[in-house]
C-alpha cells in the first residue's frame, strides 16, 4: 500500500505542475521578450535557458494558438515469456490513467505526458505493482522580457550493482527503483540603453526512490544509489553589443551553482566570475574571449558508526550521516580560468558554437550544433563538461528538453524510452540515466539527436556518450568511489506514423552499453526493441496489439543474460 501511495502522490504532483503550466502559457500570449547582445553571452555559456527561450520565442512568430489536452483511461492483457535463463509464462492485467497535454503560442509554449498504471499479476509468480511516468516542460511569459520556466520527470529504472541503471523492462517487478525530478525559475532578459542584461534562476529537487528488491538480502543494504538533492542555480550578465560602444563587444557575468545531496550530506558549490570580449570577424563568425576567476568545492561528512565500529545502515539502506563529524574537502580548486570561443550562424536554420579552454584546474570544453535543412528535419549535437550530482545532471538535461515534444513510451510497459519526438533542440535523456551513483562527479560527453517528419512518417535517432569520473573524500566511507569512472554509450531510437485516418503504428529500439573501474562494478548492456498497432474501433475508443523483446547482457560469465518477450492487447478511450 505505501508503493500505491507514494506513486498517487507521485502522479498528483506531475498532473498538478503539467495543468499549471499549460494554462499559465495560454494566458500570456500578449507578453514580448527581448533577447540579449552577443557580447553578454559566449559560447561557453550558450546552454543558458534564457539565451534558448529568446530564441524559441522568436522563432514561433505567427501569433496563433494551439492548445491540447487529451486525458484517458487504459486496460491491456499483457504475457510476458521468459526466453533465458529460465521459461517462465507470466500473465497481468494492467490498468492505467493518463494525460497527454501541449499548447504552443508566439512567446510560450508547454507540453506534458503523465500515467499512472496499475499491474495484476495472475499467478504466483506474477506480482503486483504500479509505476507512476511522465515528463512535463515549459515557459510562460509573465511580461515583457520576463519568463518563468518549470519541468518535471518520473522515470522507472532497473538499478544493477555498484549503480548502475537501465531501463525498466517487463520483469522488473520489485527490483525496479522510481526516479523524481522537478525544477523551476524566472528567467530575465531586458535592455537599459545599449546595455543588454539577462539573468536566471533555477531550483530543483530530485530524488531516487530505492526498491526493497535493490537490497542485500542479508544486510538489508542498498546498492550505492543517490537519494535525494536540492540544486540551486543562478546566472547574470551585461554587456555592450559590438559597434554600440566600441567596435568589440564588452560583458561581464558570474554565475553560482549549488547542489546539496542527502547521502552523506555532500555538496557541491561552483562559483565563477568572468569578463568577455566579443570580436565580430564577419557577418556570420564572432571570435569571443574570457577570462575570470572560479571557485569550486566538493565536501562531505562521514558514516555513522555503531559500538562495533561498524558503519550504521538506515531503514531506507543506506548510510546514516554522522551529524557531528566535520566536513571533509573532497575537491577545492579556485584560481584563474579563461576560455576562447567561436560563433557561427551562417542563418536561421543553423549555429555552431565552440570552446576551448580552462576550468576545474584543467582543460576544458564543449559547444553545440544546431542544424535544420527544412521545417521537418532537426539535428542537434551537445558537448558537455561539468561537476555536479546526479540531480544536477537530471536537471541540467531536463532543462534542456523542448517545449513541444510528443513523449515516446513502450507499448508495453508504458515506460518512457530515453528521448521526445521534436523538431527542436536536444530531446533524450538517456545519457542521464545510465548511473545513479550517490558520489559527485566531474561528467564528460556528447549527445547527438536526430528527427524529421515526412508526411505521415515521424521518426527520430538519439546517440550519446557519458563519462563520470567521481569524486569523494579521502578518509571516508566514500574514499572507495574516488577515481571511480563510469562510461555510457547509448542508442535510441522511434519511428511512427498514420495508416489512414483510424490508424498507425509506431516502433521504437534502445541499447545502453555500461562499463566501470570499480572491481565490484560489472559491465552490462540492456538492448530493447518494440512494435505496435493501434486502430480507432469507435469515436475516442482505440484498440492496440503490440510485441516487445527486452534483453540485459552481463559481462560476468557467471551470471546468465535474461531475454523476455511480450505481448500486449488493450483499448483506450480518450475523453
Amino acid at each position: 500500500m505505501r508503493r500505491v501511495r507514494e506513486a498517487s502522490t507521485s502522479f498528483a504532483v506531475l498532473t498538478t505542475l503539467a495543468l499549471l503550466l499549460v494554462p499559465a502559457a495560454g494566458h500570456a500570449q500578449a507578453g514580448g521578450q527581448s533577447g540579449m547582445g552577443a557580447s553578454a553571452s559566449s559560447a561557453s555559456a550558450s546552454s543558458d535557458g534564457t539565451s534558448r527561450r529568446s530564441e524559441r520565442g522568436k522563432g514561433r512568430g505567427k501569433g496563433t494558438k494551439r492548445l491540447e489536452v487529451a486525458p484517458y483511461i487504459e486496460i491491456d492483457q499483457i504475457v510476458t515469456a521468459e526466453l533465458s535463463p529460465g521459461d517462465d509464462l507470466l500473465t497481468y492485467t494492467q490498468i492505467a490513467a493518463g494525460v497527454d497535454a501541449s499548447v504552443q503560442g508566439r512567446n510560450n509554449g508547454a507540453s506534458a505526458s503523465i500515467r499512472y498504471q496499475r499491474q495484476f499479476g495472475w499467478g504466483r509468480k506474477a506480482g503486483d505493482g504500479d509505476a507512476v511516468s511522465g515528463v512535463a516542460r515549459g515557459y510562460a511569459t509573465v511580461t515583457r522580457g520576463l519568463t518563468l520556466e518549470a519541468g518535471a520527470l518520473a522515470s522507472q529504472v532497473d538499478v544493477e550493482n555498484g549503480g548502475s541503471a537501465l531501463v525498466a523492462g517487463p520483469l522488473s517487478g520489485d527490483g525496479t527503483s522510481t526516479i523524481y525530478s522537478v525544477y523551476a525559475g524566472p528567467s530575465l532578459a531586458t535592455r537599459a540603453g545599449d546595455l543588454d542584461v539577462s539573468a536566471n534562476y533555477r531550483a530543483g529537487f530530485t530524488r531516487v526512490e530505492q526498491s526493497d528488491g535493490a537490497r542485500d538480502a542479508q544486510t538489508a543494504a542498498a546498492a550505492d544509489v543517490f537519494d535525494k538533492s536540492v540544486t540551486q542555480s543562478a546566472d547574470a550578465q551585461a554587456g555592450f553589443a559590438p559597434g554600440t560602444v566600441l567596435p568589440v563587444g564588452l560583458g561581464v557575468a558570474g554565475s553560482f551553482n549549488r547542489e546539496d545531496i542527502s547521502n552523506l550530506d555532500q555538496r557541491t558549490q561552483d562559483m565563477q566570475v568572468r569578463a568577455m570580449v566579443t570580436v565580430p570577424v564577419s557577418r556570420t563568425v564572432r571570435l569571443v574571449g574570457s577570462v575570470g576567476y572560479e571557485d569550486v568545492e566538493i565536501s562531505s561528512r562521514d558514516v555513522l558508526l555503531d559500538e562495533n565500529g561498524l558503519p550504521v545502515i538506515g531503514s531506507d539502506g543506506r548510510y546514516v550521516t554522522d551529524k557531528s563529524a566535520p566536513r571533509e574537502l573532497a575537491y577545492d580548486v579556485s584560481g584563474l580560468t579563461w576560455d576562447v570561443a567561436v560563433m557561427w550562424r551562417p542563418s536561421r536554420r543553423t549555429s555552431l558554437s565552440a570552446h576551448f579552454g580552462r576550468r576545474y584546474g584543467s582543460t576544458s570544453f564543449g559547444g553545440t550544433l544546431a542544424y535544420a535543412p527544412s521545417d521537418r528535419h532537426q539535428f542537434n549535437v551537445t558537448v558537455y563538461d561539468n561537476i555536479s550530482g546526479f540531480g544536477g545532471q537530471l536537471g541540467r538535461a531536463l532543462e534542456q528538453l523542448p517545449d513541444d515534444f510528443e513523449v515516446v513510451r513502450d507499448p508495453i510497459t508504458g515506460e518512457l524510452r530515453g528521448c521526445v519526438a521534436s523538431l527542436e533542440g536536444g530531446n533524450c535523456l538517456s545519457g542521464v540515466l545510465g548511473t545513479v551513483r550517490s558520489s559527485t562527479f566531474r561528467a564528460r560527453g556528447v549527445s547527438a539527436s536526430y528527427s524529421l517528419e515526412l508526411g505521415r512518417l515521424s521518426a527520430g535517432l538519439g546517440a550519446g556518450y557519458d563519462r563520470r569520473r567521481y569524486i569523494a573524500a579521502a578518509g571516508t566511507i566514500l574514499a572507495a568511489a574516488n577515481g571511480v569512472i563510469d562510461e555510457n554509450w547509448w542508442l535510441a531510437a522511434y519511428v511512427g506514423g498514420s495508416l489512414g485516418p483510424d490508424a498507425g503504428w509506431s516502433a521504437n529500439l534502445y541499447a545502453n552499453w555500461i562499463s566501470s573501474n570499480d572491481p565490484f562494478t560489472g559491465d552490462l548492456a540492456g538492448y530493447g526493441a518494440s512494435a505496435g498497432y493501434y486502430k480507432l474501433l469507435a469515436p475516442r475508443l482505440r484498440g492496440t496489439v503490440a510485441l516487445g523483446l527486452d534483453g540485459v547482457s552481463y559481462g560476468a560469465p557467471s551470471i546468465d543474460d535474461l531475454w523476455t518477450a511480450s505481448a500486449l492487447a488493450g483499448l483506450r478511450y480518450t475523453f
